[in-house]
């Protein structure tokens, strides 16, 4: 095998050094059915016969939405990128109008879609995307073609020798994917990501991923249309490693209980999800069990990597393992040795608590337009530090600007944004990508994000507020679902605060109070916003005066992708959240 320098080398890699039976396993109808990697590349194969007998053409764009990920959509992957042509990932929660836009934008002239609902909202804008010749489904659905039709076309290998032919002419240069990028304002950009970009990623972070190479499980659900996914997988692909995929976010308990994998990617509100429902069973323990897994808590939270808090905590922290935290293990496949967190900031009281729990989480940092990882922690060489996105990748260079903007410089920087020169040349100057976050290099080589420039605002006295800052840490009350600090301009910091209803249920029925069954009701009940107030008057101490927030409104509606306040990735979409929010927002401000 020669060096690896297009996407497409990566299952072939594999099969070379490993050819694993379970190198892609998805669950159809209750069975978890193993693609080998052998099989893998011989469909993929099939795929790239199949496009080149439709014509297809290098550069041309194919779209690929997909509602959960799954074995078709590698496949798929491999033999478009074998062709020359390019893979245009789309979320499928977006709106109809988005899906309209990104079709129209990249051109795609064919669409592979997941599901029935995916398909409902192509058909739906399909008369107003001239350049779409066709839609295939990879679950079976009446009227629409079927991607095994496509695996039944490439079935004949007379046409392999110009595969192969295809394959040889993509340089490591070339454009390899547009990737849209959900965004918290405006339309979606395409970043134009080449194989040398995604590649180079991959091999730059492979030294801080302590895989058993052939032999580990991973269990991946994060959206593979997002570039974190993505490039992970690919790196499993490298290292050998049997990707299952699980079925959802619902199912991902079972999934694990499975599967029982040794690594899996994750996002800060997964995690805090996780946390909080191993808190609430241990808040349901009596007696001496509950004293014992609050201890073990306790301890968990002052935990510091590499002994650094001497023999004694290291003793009771081996009881605790023992006793407690074990059974967090099992309760995720006993197997799960690493999680990778990445696209928001992670609360340190969560990277404590997994690590004194043996699943240690690494927390890194990226972006879509640097393929992603930038700098990631790793566990060994006293490369983990809490608080910290780690250290630097091989081969990407970061330099602070003089306002605390971190620009980054290296093989993984976008090659620009698809048919917007003038954004590309916003965000790329003398080579550095500006990545609009604020951040600092501490003296042994960690980056630290502090916030977010483009979030960052003045209030009207003229102090700055970094409302990142102030959310993470108010998300550390179990009370507080979701939060956005607000007040630019104006007088204070306020904040819109979405409550965590099940656990304000929890609380009211242990306090016996009676706070309506209805989500409405809940945030105008006076003891629930009583409690609020107590709350926040206690995080707010961590704060100077000027960051307080002084006033805040609890809204009924849960935040979620579909009702418009959550990007895929689950960051928060704040100017619709301030829209939806206005009436509250002139509460706020029109009395204070």
């Amino acid at each position: 095998m020669n060096k690896i320098t297009r996407l497409f080398d990566f299952p072939y890699h594999q099969q070379e050094k490993y050819s694993i039976p379970d190198s892609l396993v998805t669950k159809y109808n209750g069975e978890w059915i193993k693609t080998s990697t052998d099989e893998y590349i011989s469909k993929a194969n099939a795929i790239s016969r199949a496009l080149l007998r439709m014509g297809i053409q290098k550069d041309d764009k194919i779209a690929v939405i997909s509602s959960n990920n799954r074995t078709e959509w590698h496949i798929v992957d491999i033999g478009i990128l074998q062709t020359g042509a390019q893979n245009v990932p789309i979320y499928p929660t977006i709106s109809e109008e988005d899906y309209e836009y990104i079709l129209n934008h990249s051109g795609a002239i064919y669409c592979l879609v997941s599901d029935e609902e995916v398909l409902k909202k192509v058909n739906a804008i399909k008369n107003n995307v001239p350049n779409l010749k066709d839609v295939f489904c990879f679950n079976t659905i009446s009227g629409c073609k079927n991607w095994m039709e496509l695996l039944d076309l490439g079935k004949d290998e007379s046409n392999q020798s110009e595969v192969e032919a295809r394959k040889e002419s993509v340089t490591t240069e070339d454009l390899a994917t547009i990737i849209y990028t959900s965004g918290t304002t405006g339309r979606p950009k395409g970043v134009m990501l080449s194989h040398k970009n995604i590649v180079s990623n991959v091999l730059g972070s492979e030294k801080r991923i302590p895989f058993l190479a052939g032999k580990s499980k991973a269990l991946s659900f994060l959206p593979i249309c997002h570039i974190f996914e993505r490039m992970v997988v690919y790196l499993y692909q490298y290292y050998g490693v049997g990707i299952y995929f699980a079925e959802s976010i619902d199912k991902l308990s079972d999934n694990l209980k499975e599967t029982k994998p040794h690594v899996m990617t994750a996002v800060p509100r997964l995690l805090e999800k996780v946390y909080d429902k191993i808190y609430a069973k241990g808040a349901e323990l009596t007696g001496i069990k509950k004293k014992l897994f609050f201890w073990a808590i306790e301890l968990g939270l002052k935990f510091e990597p590499y002994g650094k808090n001497g023999w004694w905590y290291e003793f009771q922290l081996g009881i605790a393992r023992k006793l407690i935290f074990s059974k967090w293990k099992e309760g995720l496949g006993n197997n799960l040795e690493l999680m990778v967190s990445g696209s928001a900031a992670l609360q340190p009281r969560l990277a404590r608590v997994f690590a004194a729990a043996q699943i240690p989480v690494m927390e890194g940092y990226g972006l879509t337009e640097t393929s992603p990882v930038i700098a990631v922690n790793d566990m060994r060489n006293h490369g983990f530090r809490i608080g910290t996105v780690g250290k630097v990748i091989d081969n990407v260079e970061v330099k602070i600007a003089e306002d605390g903007e971190i620009l980054c410089k290296g093989p993984n920087i976008m090659m620009g944004y698809y048919k917007d020169p003038e954004k590309t040349a916003e965000a790329v100057k003398d080579g550095y990508f500006y990545t609009g976050d604020i951040g600092l290099i501490d003296k042994d080589g960690f980056l630290k994000i502090t916030d977010r420039k483009k979030e960052m605002f003045k209030t009207s006295g003229g102090k700055y507020i970094a409302p990142q800052l102030i959310e993470n840490a108010m998300k550390q009350s179990r009370f507080i679902g979701e939060i956005m600090v607000i007040g630019d301009g104006e007088k204070m910091p306020g904040a819109f605060i979405q409550p965590d209803f099940d656990f304000v249920k929890q609380w009211a029925s242990k306090k016996g109070l009676s706070i309506g069954s209805t989500n409405k009701e809940i945030v105008a009940n006076e003891d629930v916003k009583k409690r609020f107030q107590e709350e926040v008057d206690d995080i707010n101490k961590k704060f100077g005066h000027w960051e307080m927030i002084k006033r805040f409104e609890l809204t009924p509606e849960v935040w979620s992708i579909d009702g418009g306040e959550l990007t895929p990735t689950l960051k928060l979409k704040r100017k619709n959240v301030k829209e939806k929010y206005q009436d509250l927002y002139d509460k706020i401000y029109k009395e204070a």
